[in-house]
């Protein structure tokens, strides 16, 4: 895969380098350095280059560029994957915010870690849980070292990311189901972008190696269950895409759509998932009217689409206003508003916002006369807002199971939270 990887600072300097194969020369590497980094074209060309023969592949961490070279034909996500997972370890051991100066310092446990990461050019041993087992050097450290069959089943067996001998007097399980939900509205109502993008969070806290078996209301999963009857997929959603923690047992689920994990010890990432949905957390109605040169009109109804039970916290309409805005008054049904000028907006904050529940805003805008007869390109309106205990696509965790040889009770804490992405209408 990769021949050499080295670091290199943002004056073209090399840092530190470890060279796994003899086929890259050290010239290709001084052309990469003098004419790539020193001279400042990093962020106008792609982070694939060819000098001299040998392909550089590169990432940014703050000053510092992290590159892997080689001369032959590779799968270049394999090496992005690598280098991004070499910066994660890199800011376990030394710190987020590592510097070149870091690096120089600790280049002993460095070039321990690239020997670890890597041999004979191939990725090896990436997961800091294991890592830390045996290299108690910088911040992370974890436990006693491990020896013997121990440490051999921990870098060479399938489970990784798990240790052996985890104890808990409390088995719990905390699962946080978050959205992001996306709109993009016309002028005219037409929803012209409408998805809506998860993902599932997780914080095991169980003993032993427990096998689980988690269950969303998925309506593929669903109608199997009912032998493809379609009365018992109500109320099941349709995941459009889904991404899994490498825990996950990815046969199985594409096999019979179950998600069979062993989950690592803490909080972890479980899946990433999207769907396609016109759901509408909130509608907006606005009527923005230029009477003359001096005086602009807004009227906006906001109403919320969710559940009566549930309410929107942190909820902010940004009504962008021409460059000639001066002063504005206003009279809102709940909240707050005014005219801040350096967002060039009317910002209307409400602190909670009941379901099924709607108010008005209804504003008077000053324009200052202007010289310059350029017409007004309206921007479109913004909506900030948080939606606790609610999933707008109406994904939902039907179940949690966990198999362990001592059959230990377990408790299971549910969590959903739904808040705003690129949530705009034209106006």
């Amino acid at each position: 895969m990769a021949s050499t990887v080295f670091f290199v600072n943002s004056k073209g300097d090399e840092v530190v380098s470890r060279h796994y194969r003899a086929d890259v020369t050290k010239s290709s590497i001084d052309s990469f350095r003098s004419k790539v980094v020193a001279t400042k074209s990093t962020g106008s060309t792609a982070p694939v280059i060819l000098v001299e023969g040998t392909s550089f592949l590169y990432v940014r961490h703050r000053n510092l560029f992290l590159v892997g070279a080689t001369r032959g034909n590779v799968n270049a996500a394999l090496v992005f994957e690598y280098l991004l997972q070499v910066i994660r370890v890199l800011k376990a051991y030394l710190g987020e915010d590592f510097t070149d100066d870091s690096l120089r310092g600790n280049f002993t446990l460095v070039y321990e870690l690239f020997d670890e990461m890597m041999d004979s050019g191939y990725p090896q041993n990436c997961s800091i849980d294991v890592l830390k087992m045996y290299i108690n050097q910088g911040e992370s450290r974890g436990p006693a070292a491990a020896t013997g069959t121990a440490l051999t089943s921990q870098i060479t067996g399938a489970i990784d990311w798990r240790r052996e001998g985890i104890r808990y007097r409390n088995n719990e399980v905390f699962i946080d189901v978050q959205e992001t939900v996306t709109l993009q509205m016309s002028s005219t109502g037409q929803v012209l972008r409408s998805e809506i993008l998860g993902r599932v969070m997780m914080k095991a806290l169980l003993s032993g190696m427990p096998e689980c078996k988690f269950g969303l209301n998925d309506k593929l999963i669903m109608e199997k269950e009912g032998n493809g009857q379609s009365t018992n997929a109500a109320g099941g959603v349709e995941l459009d895409d889904c991404s899994f923690h490498r825990c996950v047992r990815l046969g199985k689920f594409e096999t019979d759509r179950t998600i069979t994990f062993i989950p690592p010890d803490g909080e972890f990432e479980l899946m990433r998932y999207r769907v396609a949905s016109i759901t509408q957390p909130f509608r907006l109605l606005p009527n923005i009217v230029e009477v003359n040169k001096s005086t602009l009109t807004v009227n906006l109804k906001i109403s919320a689409d969710f559940p009566e039970d549930k309410k929107a916290v942190g909820v902010i309409v940004r009504i962008p206003m021409p460059p000639t805005a001066a002063s504005a008054t206003f009279q809102s049904g709940k909240g707050r508003a005014k005219y801040e000028p350096g967002q060039r907006a009317l910002v209307w904050r409400i602190g909670g916002f009941q379901g099924q529940s709607e108010y008005n805003l209804d504003a008077v805008v000053t324009l200052l006369p202007s010289t310059r007869e350029k017409q007004w390109t309206r921007p479109p309106i913004s909506v900030d807002f948080s939606v606790p205990m609610w999933s707008a696509s109406g994904v939902q965790v039907r179940f949690l199971k966990v198999y362990e040889k001592n059959s230990y009770q377990h408790n299971k804490w549910v969590k959903y939270l739904t808040k705003a992405g690129e949530y705009q209408v034209k106006i």
